[in-house]
């Protein structure tokens, strides 16, 4: 990347511009219309990496520097609002879900070598289900019915732990429960998948099992079961205060799932609460389950990435096409993003590189400069401070 060069275009080095221009003939996205679609993906994506609260925002950005846009990256020129917004409404986001696609499989594998905290199994794949919910007005998107006549979307995950880059994503409205999630994920054999006990399914969760993959996740409560067998041999000292082999004994939970489980109890210190983790791996250490279910929390962090430090919180339109394509356009800048920080070894967190690219993203400073590791402060001890008092 050369001096000189706005930020921008030194993102866009990293934009697979062939990927989408396929998945545009393939939709047929760019017949009958005023603006190309590989325009319109660079103009969302400079939106979501600049933090534009709206399409309003980007175009008025755009207009305010028209002299330069074309060494930004934008030689079409300025755009306005209502052509971003007819636009959003009426072509296909599946152009842009194929863009994010192909970023996840190129992008997940460069973080395969990345360790995930307290829990070392080298070549295991370690994966976090959940989703998020973003509020929205019934009025203004009646396909996103949600609870209590209130309007919502909601983003299911599949989340590598290895370097937190998303692996499946799926989007419903609000009513669909998490648990229905677990029918419609493609599982990768022998990895392990861990998620709370809203998606405690013990139907889907028996499918996870037949296709060879582990879980963790916690019981609901009641759960009926016998134990079969108890690991006495439990380490107190950090945590594991039980460890055992059991049986459903429920007549619908065991008629789901009938194979044995294992339970493992660890006690929180800080709060004197015992967790029960439950898992089908009989394998692996009770303090490695322990710490695969607490890493949990990535996909929570995630999740704060994308509604933080990409622009989802204010939508830049409601049809359900509109929502789903800037939703796909916040993930593709995530990875893109997660691809640099990768690709230049900068120590920095994606969140900080998201930061860092938003406040810089006009300029032409050099990327490698901006992400690279901070030198330390020095401070010269000959120097007469004064003093206050």
């Amino acid at each position: 990347m050369s001096r000189g060069k706005y930020l921008f275009p030194q993102v866009m080095e990293y934009y697979p511009s062939w990927v989408f221009d396929k998945a545009v003939k393939i939709y047929n996205a760019d017949y009958h219309v005023r603006v190309s679609s590989s325009a319109m993906c660079r103009y969302l994506l400079f939106g979501q990496l600049s933090g534009c609260k709206s399409l309003n925002d980007i175009s008025l950005v755009l207009k305010a520097h028209e002299k330069h846009l074309y060494q930004m990256g934008f030689p079409e020129g300025i755009v306005d609002s209502s052509s971003l917004s007819r636009a959003n409404e009426s072509r296909d986001y599946r152009i842009y879900e194929d863009l994010g696609m192909w970023l996840i499989k190129m992008v997940g594998p460069k973080y395969a070598k990345e360790p995930i905290p307290d829990v070392y199994l080298p070549g295991w794949e370690v994966f976090a289900i959940d989703s998020t919910t973003i509020s929205c007005s019934i009025k203004l998107a009646s396909w996103a019915l949600g609870k209590y006549s209130k309007g919502g979307i909601k983003m299911h995950t599949v989340l590598n732990l290895r370097g937190s880059i998303p692996d499946q994503i799926y989007i419903t409205d609000s009513r669909w429960h998490d648990s229905n999630y677990l029918d419609a994920i493609k599982p990768n054999p022998w990895a392990i998948y861990t998620m709370d006990k809203a998606y405690l399914d013990f139907d889907a969760l028996y499918k996870l099992h037949k296709a060879n993959c582990f879980f963790v996740t916690r019981p609901k409560t009641p759960l009926k079961y016998e134990v079969v067998e108890r690991n006495y041999n439990v380490n107190e000292a950090v945590g594991i205060v039980g460890d055992c082999v059991i049986r459903l004994t429920g007549y619908k939970s065991k008629t789901l799932y009938p194979e044995n489980l294992r339970i493992v109890e660890y006690l929180d210190t800080e709060s004197g609460e015992v967790i029960m983790f439950i898992t089908n791996n009989m394998d692996l250490g009770p303090l490695v389950i322990a710490n695969i279910y607490r890493n949990r929390w990535q996909i929570e962090t995630f999740f704060k990435w994308i509604k933080q430090n990409l622009t989802i919180k204010a939508l830049w339109g409601y049809s359900k096409n509109a929502v789903q394509t800037q939703l796909w356009v916040a993930i593709c800048a995530y990875l893109l993003l997660a691809w640099i920080k990768v690709d230049l070894k900068s120590p920095l967190s994606v969140t900080e590189i998201a930061t860092i690219v938003e406040v810089s993203i006009l300029s032409k400073a050099d990327i490698r400069e901006l992400i690279r590791a901070p030198e330390p402060l020095t401070i010269n001890q000959d120097v007469n401070e004064l003093t206050i008092f």
